[in-house]
């Protein structure tokens, strides 16, 4: 790849004494969750390959098992010598690409992202992990040594097997950081206590792995740039360990992470409530600590303009994408060839993480074809008889499923009820954090166009509608409705007195004058469409109540985002009651709420009402369905209108639809 006109910084090459770069862009550290047994597998070989055909200068793994201690099944043990030939094979298919390959060295120590505990942690010090509570079992100064003489090891391994060098993962809250941290590092050996021996680990490690493998093998490291814990890692100490890595050490680049385990997991991977670029200004004041080190800028940074616009103000060297790289591959590509309309945007809402959390190969709301092996600037295959096809809704499945069958060459209309693509999604976009969500429906517009969909928007579709375009597949993707709560009188639905949360949404969507009084909204839905309205109601409301019949709220949403929803309705002082739901004694007519606990029946009120909402879970709007099955033989249920579903299903289920009419 050369450098271009637009991006002239971005696509230059970087000559380091041993980092040698075709660009500035790095991939990074993404758990694929595409092993289960510790061994190289082809699939997630054939991810990291699409990074590098995609364009990257620069891929780091995974955390991969670098000591003997690590043994967890869900990443590479480079210890093992079953991997030998799998990690040979993993560093030709993306060296052969121009691409550096680098291995991750990690533990998570007491750190533990799934629910429940770690039984087969190691740590620094007896402290339980802030989410889990886990208690590490705490290193003996010879299991310390041992460890440091396993990664050493490894990494040479590593070189032997073709990968260019190693990323030393030493912030999130990970082990590395638990030693460096005085407010977890309690040792009284050479490993705790003051400055130099919390630094001992890390610097005894950098030093192992120099001494054993080439004068060319490549070390970077990930430091802590503030973790957000009292006592703990701030600003004015990680310059301090920056400057001694980087003084004592000879390492090929430093990038700085924020956040811990603790009560800031979620600043790890900043999701759409944050700001663009989310930490380059701290990055930018810890650049003096580096020592002229190359430094890598990393954090919610999705646009081409943006990276280039880092570059250009000389805050980092390189810029490091993940979300970005897994939703499309291909975004160094279409942007050095000026073809960024064509790039699939991180809309940053940690799908993939919830999903690699919980034990499911990693995926993503906007790429449905993470791995494939046709994945880079994939184009539909070219069907072998044009049809006519119909889709009604212009949601983010009914869109997914029209431009791949209008680029198979078929003929696409797409019926919409509302003026504008997107349906849902669009309106959530709408709400407070999730503007970036439009990046989604804005691709799929953008390719139907392109391809040539024909869009009948604004009008609701009925059956005459439908017959007059004489489909020979018929793809319906009209969506859900909300229930109606069953604690709640029908009467109040039939006279339409209170609006689910999609109609207030709607209704407020222009809104800034004070509304004034209590809005409550009676929570069932548990995703982040209904905190973001609870947001936007906050804005709006002297006070806002969420009341639910579960034990906390966020329930459905990955725990890093989970966390930060809790963490704004805190500090907008956004009541939550728990185990309870709305009760029909309510009085509307006076701005009474009756909330009853779903376990003893007590029953509390809430006053001054203005608004009240529900947000509960949905049913597909199929109507069409029945009228229409027996006359059209081909006929298709997606998203919604199949089964209530999130977004990863919707546009995956939409783009699956449309590769096989």
């Amino acid at each position: 790849m050369i450098p271009n006109d637009r991006y002239p910084l971005l696509f230059n090459r970087y000559d380091g004494p041993r980092l040698k770069l075709r660009n500035r862009i790095l991939h990074a550290s993404m758990t694929t969750r595409r092993i289960t047994t510790s061994l190289v597998t082809d699939s997630m070989i054939q991810y990291y390959a699409n990074r590098a055909a995609g364009g990257a200068g620069c891929v780091v793994t995974e955390p991969l098992n670098m000591a003997r201690v690590q043994t967890a099944l869900h990443k590479v043990s480079v210890w093992d010598a079953r991997n030998a030939d799998g990690l040979a094979r993993w560093a030709a298919a993306i060296e052969r690409h121009d691409c550096r390959l680098l291995g991750q060295v990690q533990d998570s120590g007491r750190g533990r992202h799934e629910r429940g505990r770690n039984p087969a942690a190691i740590g620094v010090s007896a402290l339980p992990d802030d989410l889990s509570w886990t208690v590490p079992r705490v290193m003996r100064e010879s299991e310390i040594e041992t460890f440091v003489a396993d990664v050493a090891a490894s990494a040479h391994t590593l070189e032997r097997a073709g990968f260019s060098g190693v990323e030393i993962s030493s912030g999130h809250g990970h082990l590395f950081h638990q030693f460096l941290s005085p407010w977890s590092n309690q040792r009284v050996d050479r490993f705790g206590g003051d400055f130099e021996n919390r630094l001992r680990f890390l610097s005894e490690t950098v030093g192992a792995i120099r001494a054993v493998c080439g004068p060319h093998f490549v070390i970077g490291l990930k430091l802590p740039g503030d973790d957000g814990l009292p006592d703990s890692i701030d600003p004015i100490l990680a310059a301090q360990i920056a400057d001694a890595m980087t003084s004592r050490h000879s390492v090929d680049y430093v990038a700085f992470c924020q956040g811990t385990h603790g009560r800031t997991l979620d600043w790890h991977i900043p999701d759409m409530h944050w700001a663009r670029s989310t930490w380059m200004p701290l990055i930018e004041q810890l650049k003096h600590a580096v020592n002229g080190t190359p430094l890598v800028g990393l954090g919610l940074i999705t646009d081409p303009a943006e990276a280039e616009g880092h570059l250009a103000r000389g805050t980092v060297d390189f810029v490091a994408l993940g979300r970005s790289l897994v939703t499309d591959p291909a975004w160094p590509l279409k942007s050095a060839q000026g073809r960024e309309a064509e790039i699939r945007y991180c809309v940053s809402c940690n799908t993939c993480w919830g999903q690699i959390v919980d034990g499911h190969p990693l995926s993503c709301d906007n790429n449905p074809r993470v791995a494939e092996p046709d994945e880079v600037d994939f184009q539909p295959k070219r069907a072998t008889t044009k049809r006519r096809v119909t889709v009604v809704g212009a949601g983010i499945a009914g869109l997914e499923a029209a431009w791949i069958a209008a680029a198979r060459g078929h003929a696409v209309t797409v019926f919409g009820s509302s003026p504008e693509v997107g349906g849902k999604t669009r309106l959530h976009a709408a709400l407070p954090g999730g503007e970036s969500l439009s990046s989604i429906y804005d691709y799929q517009y953008t390719q139907a166009r392109r391809h040539g969909v024909r869009f009948e928007l604004g009008l609701e579709a009925t059956a005459h509608m439908i017959n007059e375009t004489h489909p020979d597949a018929l793809v319906l993707a009209t969506g859900s409705s909300m229930l109606w709560p069953r604690s709640l009188p029908l009467a109040w639905r039939d006279e339409g007195l209170i609006p689910d949360a999609r109609r207030l949404a709607l209704e407020l969507t222009g809104v800034s004058a004070s509304q004034g009084g209590t809005a409550v909204v009676f929570d069932m839905d548990h995703t982040e469409g209904t905190y973001a309205l609870a947001v936007l109601l906050r804005r709006l409301f002297d006070r806002v109540v969420l009341v639910t019949p579960r034990d906390r709220i966020a329930a459905d949403v990955p725990l890093v985002s989970a966390l930060g929803i809790q963490r704004r309705l805190q500090r907008l002082a956004i009541e939550v009651v728990p185990f309870a739901e709305v009760a029909a004694e309510s009085a509307l007519e006076e701005g009474l709420v009756h909330v009853t606990n779903i376990h003893t029946g007590q029953v509390s009120a809430i006053t001054d009402v203005a608004v009240l909402s529900y947000a509960t879970p949905r049913v597909p709007n199929d109507a069409l369905y029945d009228a229409l099955r027996a006359r059209y033989p081909d006929i298709h249920r997606i998203g919604d209108c199949r089964q209530p579903r999130t977004v990863l299903l919707a546009t995956s289920e939409g783009h699956s639809l449309g590769n096989r009419l």
